[in-house]
């Protein structure tokens, strides 16, 4: 007769490797007001704010197709988790993860446009779905 493993307390919760690749995530920005709200201009190299009832984890590899308003063109960019805002978060936010921009040359354009677009708004004192 074997004995069964331990039981695992409650409230713990298994490891979950992570996946082989990041997930894509296809955002498109129609209109100036939700970029406003979706862009997160205290990360140093810029970021976005994500609507997604997916599970992530800080740190997390997260692809993104961004469409800007009024431009055709769709821009790629490899971020990472910086932050999560749960379902039923207080304050009625929006459940979604705040991505991070790389450091590097082409997504530092990306950040100087989407700045560009917004314009004075960037400095609004309006709530936003970011920090």
């Amino acid at each position: 007769m074997s004995t069964p493993p331990p039981a695992r307390p409650a409230g713990t919760v298994a490891a979950v490797a992570p996946s082989a690749r990041p997930s894509v995530i296809q955002l498109v920005f129609r209109e100036k007001g939700a970029l406003y709200a979706a862009y997160i201009p205290l990360l140093s190299d810029g970021g976005l704010f994500v609507p997604t009832t997916r599970e992530y984890r800080l740190g997390e590899d997260i692809y993104l197709l961004l469409s800007l308003p009024d431009d055709p063109q769709r821009y790629p960019v490899a971020g990472k988790v910086a932050w999560i805002t749960p379902a039923n978060a207080s304050g009625g936010r929006t459940q979604g993860v705040g991505v991070r921009f790389p450091a590097d040359e082409k997504t530092r354009l990306l950040k100087l446009k989407i700045e560009e677009i917004l314009g004075t708004s960037i400095s609004s004192s309006k709530p936003t779905q970011t920090v």
